[in-house]
């Protein structure tokens, strides 16, 4: 496992990106004091002041893994992992299908992205700040706990635990990374709407379907599998 750090860039999965068009190999990590132009899911924009965790891997995908789509569960297990060493005592908990959030605010974001046989990850943790914004709610470790790792210290254990997962994930499937995601993810029966997959759906949490689609459970008691879209706790 290789780290490369860099004190600015404009986003370190766009470097990924470009570094796997080159042939850069699997494992490696891209971690940036400072993004100029991070970007979340659907075209947002990520905050990216210094003292936060900005990062990127590259998986080179063999052709006995299974579906790439469930490495944002693998990204997102090894993250909360982490990231409940330094809140133990705050609701740290999952949301599909790659935040990481307090309570109702959002700590923690992944983006996946694919080149070829690569699969670029970048993970955004607020460590020791957090952004404020119009629609929603965010927070950061250093005002949760009162106490947050330098992004240094915090890669140290994400690099090592992401790479145990996806070992699993390669020897095992995605059955023990979905069981344990749910372990970690707000409860079943949750109340959840649903943007950016067709119609604006509401409904409950009904738990990850064996390839990791959402399962929402509408108010007739249909269930609506979900793979693909916004979810918002109500």
């Amino acid at each position: 496992m290789t780290v490369r750090v860099v004190a600015a860039t404009a986003s370190t999965n766009e470097d990924m990106l470009a570094d796997a068009r080159t042939g850069a190999p699997h494992g490696c990590w891209l971690r940036a004091d400072r993004q100029e132009g991070g970007r979340g899911r659907a075209g947002r924009s990520w905050s990216s002041p210094p003292g936060n965790l900005y990062a990127s891997t590259l998986v080179r995908l063999a052709p006995t893994d299974p579906p790439a789509a469930g490495l944002a569960l693998v990204a997102g297990v090894a993250v909360q992992e982490v990231v409940a060493v330094y809140a133990a005592d705050a609701s740290i908990r999952l949301k599909w299908p790659n935040d990481l959030m307090a309570g109702r605010a959002k700590l923690a974001g992944i983006l996946l992205e694919r080149e070829g046989d690569a699969v670029v990850i970048g993970i955004g943790a607020n460590l020791r700040s957090h952004p404020q914004l119009p629609d929603r709610q965010t927070t950061d470790l250093l005002a949760l706990s009162g106490a947050a790792p330098t992004p240094d210290a915090f890669l140290a254990e994400l690099a090592p635990g992401f790479a145990r997962w996806l070992g699993r994930w390669r020897g095992e499937g995605l059955e023990p990374i979905r069981r344990r995601w749910l372990e970690r993810a707000h409860p079943v029966g949750s109340a959840l709407s649903i943007s950016g997959a067709g119609e604006p759906l509401v409904g409950a949490f009904d738990g990850l379907e064996p390839d990791g689609g959402l399962r929402l459970r509408r108010a007739d008691g249909t269930i609506r599998i979900v793979r693909a879209g916004d979810v918002d706790l109500i």
